[in-house]
Parts: C-alpha cells; sequence; structure tokens
C-alpha cells in the first residue's frame, strides 16, 4: 500500500513565494549596485583614480571585497526572507484559519454562529459574509424540514392513533357481534384509506421537489380536460359547477408532475368551496407563455393569510368547512412543481370570496421564457395577488 503524498500547507507554500520575491528583489539590487561598480573599476586606468573618487585615509574598497560582500549579503538573505515569508502568510491566513475553525463548530450541529469577520473588507472578509449567508439558509432549511417532519408526524400519527382506539374499543365489547365488527372494519378502511391518501400526498411532494426527470411536450388544455372529467361527479355530489375555459396551451414539461398539478389545483378548488358554488378553468396561450388559471368561490380570505397557504400543513382554519378533508399538501406541491419546471405561480385572494391562483409555463418553442417573463394575474377578482418566483426550498401551500 502506498502512502499518501506530503503535502506542503498554505502558509509554507506563500512563504515560499514571498521568500522567492524578496531574495529575487535582494538580488536585483545587488547586481543593480555591482555592476555599475565593476565597470567604473575597469575604465579607471591603473595608478590614476578618477575625479569622481572620494579619497580617504583607508585604501576603500576593491571589486573582489565588494563581491565578497555581495555574495555574504545574498546567503544571509536566505534565512530572513523565509522568515519574512513565513510571518507575512501567517498574517494573510489567520482570518482564514478563523473562517475554518468557526464552520468547523457550525457544521458540528451550532447553526446559529456567525463568523461576523468585521473589517478590514477584502476578498477573505467578502468570503465570510458568502459563508454566513449561507449557513443562515442552510439553518432555514433545518429548521424548515424540522417542522416538516413534525407536522409529518403528527399527521401519520392522527389515523393511526384513531385504529388503534377503533380496534381496542370493538375487542373490548364482549358482546359485539358481526355488524359491529363489521362497522368497525369500515371505519378502520376509511381511517386506512385517509392515511393512504396523506402518504401518497407526501410521496408526491417528494417527487416533485426532486426535479424533472422527464422533459415531453404536452398540452394542458388536454390534461385538464382529462382531470375535470374525472372529478365532476364529485363536484355535482356538492353542487359545485367547473365551468372550463380550453384553448390549446402547449409546453414542456414532466406529464406525471404537471398532471399532478392540474389535479392538485381542481381539488382544492372543490375542497375549499361553498355547496352551490363554482370553479372556473382556463387555459389559454399568451405569447411565449401558456397559462393555466383555476378560480374558486368560497370563504373570504384574508390578504395576508395568501402565502401561508402554500406552506406545509397549513390550513386557513382547522374545520374551515366542518370537515377535515385534506392534509395542507395541494397548494405545497402545486408550488413544487411549478418551480421544478421553472414557472411562475401568482395566488390572489377574490374580493367576493375563494382564491384564484395562475401558472405560467414557457412555450414548448421557449423553453425558458416562464423564468424571465411573468405578467401579473388577469382579471379584477385578484385583490390581492403575490408574484412568486422560483426559489431554492420555498414552500408554500394550502
Amino acid at each position: 500500500m502506498t502512502a499518501p503524498p506530503t503535502r506542503r500547507s498554505l502558509q509554507t507554500r506563500l512563504a515560499l513565494a514571498y521568500a522567492a520575491g524578496i531574495y529575487a528583489a535582494g538580488v536585483f539590487v545587488l547586481v543593480f549596485v555591482d555592476v555599475p561598480l565593476a565597470g567604473v573599476q575597469s575604465a579607471t586606468p591603473k595608478g590614476h583614480p578618477s575625479s569622481g573618487t572620494i579619497t580617504g585615509t583607508g585604501d576603500g574598497v576593491g571589486l573582489p571585497q565588494l563581491l565578497m560582500g555581495s555574495a555574504v549579503a545574498l546567503i544571509a538573505l536566505v534565512p530572513v526572507a523565509l522568515a519574512l515569508g513565513w510571518f507575512v502568510a501567517g498574517r494573510f491566513l489567520h482570518p482564514l484559519r478563523a473562517i475554518t475553525a468557526t464552520a468547523k463548530v457550525i457544521s458540528a450541529g451550532d447553526l446559529h454562529r456567525r463568523l461576523d469577520l468585521g473589517e478590514p473588507a477584502d476578498e477573505l472578509t467578502e468570503l465570510g459574509r458568502t459563508l454566513d449567508d449561507l449557513f443562515a439558509r442552510l439553518q432555514a432549511s433545518f429548521d424548515a424540514q424540522r417542522h416538516f417532519v413534525a407536522n409529518a408526524s403528527h399527521e401519520l400519527r392522527t389515523p393511526l392513533a384513531g385504529l388503534r382506539t377503533l380496534l381496542e374499543v370493538a375487542l373490548a365489547d364482549p358482546d359485539a357481534d358481526a355488524g359491529t365488527l363489521r362497522a368497525a372494519c369500515q371505519e378502520a378502511l376509511i381511517l386506512g384509506g385517509h392515511q393512504e391518501r396523506l402518504v401518497d400526498a407526501l410521496l408526491a411532494l417528494a417527487t416533485s421537489e426532486r426535479g424533472i426527470s422527464r422533459r415531453d411536450t404536452l398540452d394542458l388544455a388536454r390534461l385538464t380536460a382529462e382531470v375535470l372529467a374525472s372529478r365532476r361527479d364529485r363536484a355535482a355530489e356538492t353542487g359545485i359547477d367547473l365551468v372550463e375555459h380550453l384553448t390549446p396551451a402547449v409546453t414542456a414539461g414532466d406529464p406525471r408532475l404537471v398532471e399532478s398539478l392540474i389535479a392538485n389545483l381542481i381539488d382544492n378548488a372543490i375542497r375549499h368551496n361553498h355547496p352551490g358554488g363554482h370553479v372556473e378553468v382556463t387555459t389559454r396561450t399568451s405569447g411565449t407563455q401558456v397559462t393555466l388559471t383555476v378560480g374558486n368561490s368560497g370563504p373570504v380570505i384574508p390578504d395576508d393569510q395568501v402565502q401561508r397557504l402554500f406552506q406545509p400543513f397549513q390550513r386557513l382554519a382547522p374545520d374551515r368547512n366542518g370537515h377535515h378533508d385534506g392534509h395542507g399538501l395541494g397548494l405545497a406541491i402545486v408550488d413544487a412543481v411549478t418551480r421544478a419546471h421553472h414557472a411562475t405561480l401568482t395566488a390572489g385572494a377574490r374580493p367576493e370570496g375563494g382564491l384564484s391562483i395562475t401558472v405560467r409555463f414557457a412555450h414548448a418553442s421557449h423553453p425558458r421564457s416562464a423564468t424571465t417573463q411573468g405578467p401579473r394575474c388577469d382579471g379584477p377578482d385578484a385583490r390581492a395577488e403575490t408574484r412568486r418566483r422560483p426559489s431554492p426550498r420555498t414552500k408554500r401551500r394550502r
């Protein structure tokens, strides 16, 4: 087994570089002084000192002595240059060592600490500020992740606790007959279905946040028509009218994720509605963009609550319509799919109640236009619009 090659530290390499520079400067000075003196010495006739020679009581310094002294000076300059180079390198690397030490402490689990290098403002200080911003984003990401895990655990534990209580009550009843046990099994199936839908929603959210695995040409109008056809019976049961204005809107993306976005928007509009309400779905092409707009009637939503609806497991009220249908992940999935496709999302509360959400994708012939353009939500019913651009790990859900 071969030993790993020895590596010089950065301070050693900088010290050698500085020492080489100092030594080269010393050599240049000595050569610059010795060469003219050697020329003057060779041009002066023997026994006839030049008129510019300063005479004194001593014999003076001859050229051999001067060359010898220069050689000694160059030898003595070696350790001096190394010492100065080591000192200067250490001074320059001191902030970097402080950055490394603090970063190790922060990476060990204390995400609240910051470098705070202060002055002077130089490249290392700028690096420290960049790392402070990075640590702040990491802390926010970890806090959001912990919050998400806690909410997911709570949502998963609730149906499990209900299921366990249901089974314990059924088993503890000595007079339970086949009808009672059958009813308990039916309740258990309902709770199991609730839990299964929650797991499916969590899986869809994770898949959406992972990004696009394929990009195909698709028509939003066709996908929307298919989703609406599968939701008409459910809407009819609650007296909700589905209105569609579908024109061809061709874009590129993952068909499965885009269909999930459309389904969650329509399900959200049906679920958070009132009997006799309506849901209006529109697709159209405008320039280099294609848009999908879903607007619904329903309860009045405060302006300052619109953004919160796109966060993990957030609902406008614990029991807004008298039931607990849904898990607060629908709009989160919409947000994740939007960011995965580099699209833009606009949400606005309607004055008469309900919500209007518009997602703008790039046209299939302009795959990047949605990230550079994004007109705000159309129509007078967008009272409190929230313009959203793609950003790392920004989750909003209803």
